[in-house]
């Protein structure tokens, strides 16, 4: 144990790590607030470390070339020792991280927690949510199944609506003017390094924000938040009744994340991996091909809506619901943050979720949009199809 504690103590001297580490173990949060409430923050963190740690062990193995990704997929499911349960936890892992971002924000909006002064800390949120579903995305690429072949074909058709600008958005999405191996190649490149990357900067970002700015207090009714004297309230709240994150948030925060891991490698070993399906192949037009669970919504809205509904509703409406979530903290900044005397929030919950519960619901038994067969087009009337032709 001395030898251990001249090491710590040599690095310490070097790093200088142990006062921040201290201090973030040590600082202060409202006594409300250590509640399993406050637990997905850090199970999501923790399940993108798992991600992390699984792909890197992927990334041995895969090979991201349209010739290959496919068979290294299937060396990994039937010839690498446990491959088939490693690809498992990084499938499983993305659906679970997503889930518990999703559920993250929801009960940060519920709770107010978006109001001052922790509006870029929301802003971030948004961001890590967009990035967290671009991985699922990405993700599926690889498996540059049936699947993620069509489901591609579909995305770089949304692009391509982009005014101006969707021709060129598709290109450096593809790499070309088809999906081929440089297209591969570059969602490796998303997969692997961009987005990660970009999720580990914003991570620390928001991190470094709940440290700096504190974490919110319970939403209590009739507890308003007011820019003039917020930070007071809040101080005097942590002085008089706050205790250490250290033990009294961070129990519960490691008891979740260890849940959470248990059911992913619960899932893992039951229901293994996810495909891959059939090998790509353009000729293969009669095909079914869906998303992953988080994209069915989407699947279903593509079939249902009309051919002229399609542009303003893919295009216009992600739009405007960013911008939404991007200036809620400033149009919504100071007031009551509790739920309960919140109606129009509660009733926007549940409105999201009713509709993207049905939308997924109706993915399960809604014809694949568009319909690519000859047959079901309209016929030549027969005078023109007996008329001779000009040689």
């Amino acid at each position: 144990m001395r030898v251990i504690g001249r090491i710590g103590h040599w690095l310490d001297e070097r790093l200088q790590l142990g006062k921040p580490i201290r201090e973030t173990m040590e600082h202060p949060i409202p006594r409300e607030t250590a509640s399993w409430f406050y637990v997905f923050g850090s199970a999501a963190i923790t399940a993108f470390a798992l991600q992390v740690v699984t792909g890197i062990l992927l990334a041995l193995i895969y090979n991201p070339s349209a010739s290959e990704a496919w068979n290294s997929l299937q060396i990994l499911n039937q010839q690498v020792t446990l491959g088939w349960f490693i690809r498992a936890l990084h499938g499983w892992g993305s659906n679970f991280m997503l889930a518990i971002v999703l559920i993250h924000m929801v009960q940060v909006f519920l709770f107010g927690a978006y109001k001052f002064p922790r509006e870029l800390t929301w802003i971030l949120g948004v961001f890590l949510l967009l990035m967290t579903l671009g991985m699922a995305f990405t993700g599926q690429v690889l498996r540059f199944d049936q699947d993620a072949y069509w489901g591609l074909g579909i995305g770089a058709s949304i692009a391509s609506r982009v005014p101006i600008i969707g021709p060129a958005v598709v290109k450096l999405m593809l790499g070309g003017p088809i999906i081929a191996g440089a297209t591969l190649s570059r969602f490796f490149a998303l997969h692997v390094f961009v987005i990660p990357g970009s999720l580990m900067l914003f991570v620390g970002l928001h991190v470094l924000l709940v440290l700096k700015l504190g974490i919110n207090e319970w939403p209590m009714p009739g507890r308003l938040v007011r820019r003039s004297d917020y930070l007071e309230k809040y101080h005097a709240l942590t002085r008089t009744e706050g205790v250490p994150f250290m033990p009294y948030g961070v129990w519960k925060d490691v008891v979740f994340s260890g849940l959470i891991l248990l059911a992913i490698a619960a899932c893992a070993l039951y229901f293994g991996p996810f495909g891959p399906s059939g090998q790509p192949d353009p000729r293969v037009i009669q095909t079914a091909p869906r998303p992953d669970y988080f994209f069915l919504w989407l699947y279903a809205l593509l079939s249902l809506l009309p051919p002229a509904l399609e542009t303003p509703v893919l295009l216009i409406a992600p739009v405007i619901g960013l911008v939404v979530l991007l200036v809620l903290p400033f149009f919504s900044g100071e007031g009551e943050k509790s739920w309960r005397r919140r109606p129009i929030a509660v009733l926007t919950i549940l409105l999201f979720a009713v509709a993207l519960g049905t939308f997924t619901n109706l993915a399960s038994h809604t014809p694949w949009s568009p319909v690519m067969d000859a047959g079901t087009g309209a016929p030549i009337p027969a005078t023109q199809a007996l008329q001779p032709t000009l040689k």
